[in-house]
């Protein structure tokens, strides 16, 4: 039914009916669930004193006033339902083993270790891989994929386990939480001499959120003031009975430092499975399972560690992992071996993606190449959509606390890039627990693995965001474009550093910035040694001029030898000076330093501070 609406605008008007949408869904997706004309949609908006167009992706908060306005209800589709409808058109199910009963075969726990920060998961993953990885190494050199299989005796039988190796730090509560989710069993360290801290129980809680049952390693039983049984009556309190107080969690004293009653630990986790899971699998299927970590390698391209969680993944066969999706060229284990094939509970290195999927991503195997594009597609154009219909006020740390001040703005948007998908989940993870008062929300508008792209700076123009490198750089036209466009794009290889200098920003106390300025440079023609002095290098300044006392660094064939080091004498002829300039020789002493030699280049320079905008 036909009825005027605001500012006289025909269009339908509902009687609170439910339209399903997208997130990042336009004015045309809304027009077309409700045979409307998208022009009239947009008229409505301009009352509403938004101004929007009818293919733009806009915001959840915006459909919602709309259809307020029009007397329907908007119910925007969860990524988990629109992935799995996205499936179900390609008539794939995800998350379902194949065939009956008769197709299952065992297959081995998958373990995630949490806890408190200093209680020792670092220490017990390490000496568990040493102690009974499942392959000899060879010259105990191992790769680390993010996950590895161990092998232990119960019961006179071999009996595999594979471990996440997710880290364990309050910054990685993110990654700790998708490590439930993926696990079949929670090994919980604690410390025999702390006890039961804050994280122990936010580890407890991502465990039992993922439903997954726990076996608790009490660790540094060696240590003075250990107290298993107190750790036993703390987690009492939250549900965690041991054994042998009638409980039904196995609790195992160890020490990973002296590598004490692994064994032990090892056989719990598979005393656990046997009795709480029925781990099985259908090994014949198509390959699904679950992206751990992902990283863009040098030489290797876009690699992924994938845990295989049913049917079997093999060499040659097409996957769609997140928005990436390929032909898997090769496949690694642990140890760097290349493998044919990887069964249920297997992870594997994979080589062939088109781009870097994120840490958590779904992955499954189809039959063509087509299809596996056109779901990679479609999942790339969705998150893009999401991506857009996010809008700000575009500005840059260094303004921030005056945009504030002004209430021009009441959130931070940011893109993070980064070497790995853990470390962007860190990091994000991280910003968005900084607490900052009530002044302004933290937004991560897009997330991702690789150098910053052109793509990166249009959705960071377009919402007005901070674009954060983490341990990357702009490549290609994307640093000229940021500059262009005056979006501020920040570089940081210490996650700490991060979060400091947006919290400072946020506080209003960003403190000044400092840039490299290069002086010159001068090429070593001989070393003369004196007792007095050291080493002392005679030199032709090849540009710029050389100061005394100002920074150097040492190339030799055109790689960094030494960083920080002071200019702290230079001669001319018999004279001490302060500067040497271009096309002259003189004599450059580095102080303690001695590793010099001929053919060497001494290059110094000078920290300034980069002025504000």
């Amino acid at each position: 039914m036909q009825a005027p609406s605001v500012g006289g605008v025909m269009l339908p008007r509902g009687n609170g009916q439910t339209v399903r949408l997208s997130r990042g869904a336009s004015l045309t997706d809304f027009a077309e669930k409700i045979n409307a004309n998208p022009a009239s949609l947009v008229a409505v908006m301009m009352n509403l004193g938004e101004m929007v167009t009818a293919t733009q992706s806009v915001s959840d908060e915006t459909l919602q006033l709309l259809a307020g306005e029009m007397n329907y209800v908007v119910e925007i589709v969860s990524p988990e339902e629109e992935d799995r409808e996205l499936l179900e058109s390609f008539d794939i199910e995800f998350g379902e083993d194949e065939g009956g009963e008769e197709f299952l075969v065992a297959r081995p726990p998958v373990v995630t270790v949490m806890g408190h920060v200093d209680h020792g998961k670092t220490r017990l993953l390490d000496t568990i891989r040493k102690t009974n990885v499942v392959a000899g190494e060879a010259g105990g050199i191992t790769q680390h994929i993010g996950a590895y299989q161990v092998a232990t005796e119960v019961n006179d039988e071999e009996r595999r386990i594979t471990f996440i190796d997710t880290p364990g730090h309050e910054a990685f509560t993110a990654m700790r939480a998708r490590g439930a989710k993926s696990t079949d069993i929670a090994i919980l360290v604690v410390a025999a001499n702390d006890g039961v801290m804050p994280q122990t129980i936010e580890a407890l809680n991502h465990a039992k959120a993922a439903d997954v049952p726990i076996v608790v390693a009490v660790n540094k039983i060696d240590v003075e003031g250990a107290d298993p049984t107190k750790v036993r009556g703390q987690l009492t309190e939250f549900g965690l009975v041991a054994e042998e107080y009638g409980g039904d969690t196995m609790f195992v004293d160890i020490s990973a430092k002296q590598g004490l009653n692994i064994d032990q630990l090892l056989e719990a986790v598979v005393l656990t499975a046997d009795a709480s899971l029925d781990l099985r699998a259908n090994p014949e299927q198509d390959a699904q399972g679950i992206a751990i970590e992902s990283h863009l390698d040098r030489g290797r391209g876009a690699v992924s560690t994938v845990l295989v969680q049913r049917g079997t993944l093999r060499i040659g066969d097409t996957m769609v992992v997140g928005d990436a999706y390929g032909r898997v060229r090769a496949m690694l284990d642990d140890n760097g071996n290349n493998v044919e094939e990887a069964g249920p509970s297997t992870p594997v290195l994979v080589l062939g993606l088109t781009n870097v999927p994120g840490a958590g991503d779904n992955f499954l195997v189809v039959d063509e190449d087509r299809t596996a594009r056109q779901i990679a597609e479609k999942r790339a154009a969705r998150e893009r959509n999401a991506n857009f219909a996010r809008r700000g006020v575009r500005f840059s740390l260094e303004n921030l606390d005056e945009a504030l001040k002004a209430g021009l703005v009441q959130e931070l948007n940011l893109i993070i890039k980064g070497d790995a998908s853990g470390s962007v989940e860190a990091l994000e993870s991280s910003l968005l627990q900084l607490d900052v008062g009530d002044e302004v929300d933290i937004r991560v508008l897009h997330r991702g693995v690789g150098a910053v792209t052109e793509s990166d700076i249009d959705l960071a123009t377009g919402s007005d965001a901070i674009v954060i490198g983490f341990n990357v750089r702009a490549a290609g036209r994307a640093a000229q474009m940021a500059e262009r466009e005056g979006v501020d794009v920040r570089y940081y290889s210490v996650i700490y550093q991060a979060i400091e200098e947006i919290e400072a920003a946020l506080k209003g106390m960003l403190k000044p910035e400092y840039e490299e300025v290069e002086l010159g440079t001068a090429e070593i023609r001989e070393v003369f040694k004196s007792s007095k002095l050291g080493n002392i290098a005679g030199v032709l300044v090849r540009s710029g001029e050389v100061k005394r006392n100002t920074k150097a660094r040492l190339v030799r064939d055109g790689k960094v030898i030494a960083e920080n080091l002071t200019i702290s004498g230079l001669r001319r002829f018999k004279d001490d000076v302060t500067e040497i300039r271009e096309g002259f020789e003189g004599g450059i002493n580095l102080g303690n330093f001695n590793d010099i030699k001929v053919d060497d280049v001494i290059a110094t320079y000078e920290m300034r501070e980069k002025p504000r905008a």
